[in-house]
C-alpha cells in the first residue's frame, strides 16, 4: 500500500469491487475499513483496504458456517 494510490469514494470503491455502497458504510462504522482520507465531508478509500476488508469479513462467515454445521 502507497501513499499515492488512488482514492474512492464510498460509491466508486463499493462498485469496483462489486459490493453494496451500504456494505461500505457498514464496514467503516464497525471499524471494519478506515477511510485513507477526505474530500469535504466524504471519506476516500483505497481498494486494497476494500479489498481486504471484505477477505476479512468473508473468512469471518465462512468460519461461523463451519462452526454451525458442525453442531
Amino acid at each position: 500500500m502507497t501513499d499515492d494510490e488512488e482514492l474512492f469514494t464510498a460509491e466508486e470503491a463499493a462498485r469496483e469491487a462489486g459490493l453494496s455502497e451500504s456494505a461500505i458504510y457498514v464496514w467503516t462504522h464497525r471499524g471494519h475499513l478506515k477511510p485513507a482520507g477526505k474530500v469535504g465531508k466524504f471519506n476516500q478509500y483505497r481498494l486494497s483496504d476494500v479489498f481486504t476488508a471484505e477477505k476479512s469479513r468473508q473468512r469471518k462467515y465462512r468460519r461461523k458456517a463451519a462452526d454451525m454445521g458442525a453442531q
